[in-house]
């Protein structure tokens, strides 16, 4: 018998595919890799049950789309839109003093590509999801755009209210829509086709009760839907027509900036050290020897005026090619050390690497490998996941224990306020794409910048793979430097707060929910992040 592999992904380009279910004939899988869902097949009659959407609706959604794509830079001229036929963003941009140079739909542009250009912007309202291939369909948009240009893509989310709720009878599951997407594999997306600087948010549209029953109608019947229909005949008609309500929407918008992404990808290795003598060198020997298969490297220290000799050791480096040495007036903490590191960091790739040879920089290729293959965005080193790594525990069993304990108390905090299963959100290791720190804002200078930073890429929509690494800890005899008295205070202080402030900088919107449905194992500025 011969076996059928399934087509590879095209965000990934891996082959595994899990089957979820069938929606009108056609079967709904999602990658097991990367996390991409796919609909192949179904019934094409289907679409024409739906019934048109409301105009009011529709022309509301239109001006909050063309304020989004203002808001964020989006030029005035020559914007290319893709959206069908009569789309009433055509008379919103109009009326606010937009010009729209062409229109296209999604299987125009399958079929004979983007016509024309250079645009100076360009906006995708719910088109990408039909899209057969989305990568080579928004790789022909980077081609068609000016350098700089502002991209708005509306499209389907996993992640919003109407699908998390819906689920299998989510209106959405329409056989014109071949991909689907959520926070994270829209962002992976347009990161592949060279897109960068990326913001998001769920929508919300006013619907009317009118446009509400006919959405119902057109469903599968559910005690939901049932429910609405019930609603809606005794509400009056004057009311069901002309009322409207705020309610979450399906759709997710996402603005990117067209840049240039480099030939080959650039990794930056942070390393934050401070009173390290005994173990720098032997740490940052072992990091530059350390070869990486299509990847360059640059390496940043951050010395924090260490007064164990450290710091002359670490100025022997100033002049290798490789090695930026950034000199810290004095010691403010390794959050404020890292944070200062990813400011200068120019890499399309970043990775944290302590100077305590704790870790294996052989892990290196591991950790990579998810980003390199678009699998994640955001990678974690884990000591607690995989059988065959070595961890090794410093011999002092009381301290040990204290820790462990601490380990499992926060980590299970961490969960269940950010609705995660992360085993190790404390390691060292953490690896993920520079773009996915656009727009936050970091203020944790001591060691719950661990925290800070692992829940605010949550936040933003990036779900951590992890990766099984090698740990050998040691004593605090031997230089291990978190307190275990006021370092648990500040890391239930980060827990709190960034559960509930905004992980932005001023212009971002509210802040993001995370990813659930693909769990497994920002304000413009020209800096990656905001700092304080």
């Amino acid at each position: 018998m011969t076996h059928d592999p399934h087509p590879p992904c095209p965000l990934c380009a891996l082959p595994a595919q899990s089957y979820l279910f069938t929606r009108h004939g056609g079967r709904v899988s999602r990658c097991m890799h990367c996390g991409l869902t796919r609909l192949d097949g179904g019934d094409s009659a289907v679409a024409a049950e739906l019934p048109p959407p409301s105009s009011s609706t529709e022309a509301r959604a239109a001006d909050a789309y063309l304020a989004a794509f203002r808001d964020r830079g989006g030029a005035h001229s020559r914007i290319l839109l893709v959206a069908d036929e009569g789309h009433p963003f055509v008379a919103a941009a109009e009326a606010g003093g937009f010009a729209i140079a062409a229109r296209q739909s999604m299987p125009e542009i399958e079929a004979a590509g983007v016509r024309g250009g250079p645009y100076q912007g360009a906006v995708v309202l719910f088109q990408l999801e039909k899209a057969a291939d989305p990568i080579d369909v928004l790789t022909s948009l980077h081609r068609a755009l000016a350098p700089g240009a502002i991209l708005l893509v509306v499209t389907p989310s996993l992640d919003s209210w109407p699908a998390r709720l819906l689920r299998g009878q989510w209106m959405n599951w329409q056989p014109g829509n071949r991909t689907y997407f959520d926070t994270q594999t829209i962002q992976s997306v347009l990161l592949r086709s060279g897109f960068g600087e990326l913001e998001w948010s769920l929508s919300q549209r006013h619907y009317t009760v009118e446009h509400v029953e006919g959405r119902a109608a057109g469903s599968m019947p559910t005690g939901l839907t049932r429910t609405i229909r019930r609603a809606a005949r005794v509400i009056p008609p004057p009311f069901r027509r002309h009322a409207h309500l705020p309610l979450p929407a399906s759709g997710i918008v996402v603005t990117g900036r067209r840049l240039e992404p480099p030939a080959r990808p650039l990794l930056s290795i942070v390393m934050p050290v401070f009173n390290e003598r005994a173990t720098f060198e032997r740490t940052l020997q072992a990091v530059l020897a350390k070869p990486l298969s299509g990847v360059d490297k640059e390496i940043l220290i951050v010395e924090s005026g260490s007064t164990d000799g450290t710091r002359e050791r670490v100025r022997q480096y100033e002049t290798r090619p490789e090695v930026t040495v950034i000199l810290e007036d004095r010691p403010r903490g390794k959050g404020a050390a890292v944070r200062i590191g990813l400011q200068r960091a120019r890499g399309t790739l970043v990775l944290i690497q302590d100077a305590d040879s704790e870790y294996d920089v052989n892990d290196y290729d591991a950790l990579l490998e998810p980003l390199l293959t678009w699998q994640r965005a955001f990678v974690l080193g884990s000591r607690h996941v995989g059988s065959w790594k070595m961890r090794r525990f410093a011999d002092q069993p009381a301290a040990a224990a204290f820790f462990n304990v601490g380990h499992v108390l926060f980590g299970t905090a961490l969960n269940v306020l950010y609705g995660q299963s992360i085993r190790d959100p404390f390691t060292m290791y953490k690896v993920f794409r520079r773009d996915c720190l656009h727009g936050l804002r970091f203020e944790c200078n001591r060691f719950d910048f661990d925290f800070e930073l692992v829940i605010k890429l949550v936040r933003k929509g990036y779900v951590p793979l992890e990766v099984p690494v090698n740990y050998e800890s040691r004593s605090f005899s031997e230089g291990k430097k978190v307190s275990a008295f006021r370092d648990p205070l500040t890391w239930m202080r980060a827990l709190v707060k960034f559960r509930f402030a905004s992980i932005y900088g001023e212009r971002q919107g509210p802040p993001a929910q995370p990813s659930r449905l693909t769990q497994t194992c920002g304000a413009r500025s020209d800096k990656p992040f905001e700092d304080t």
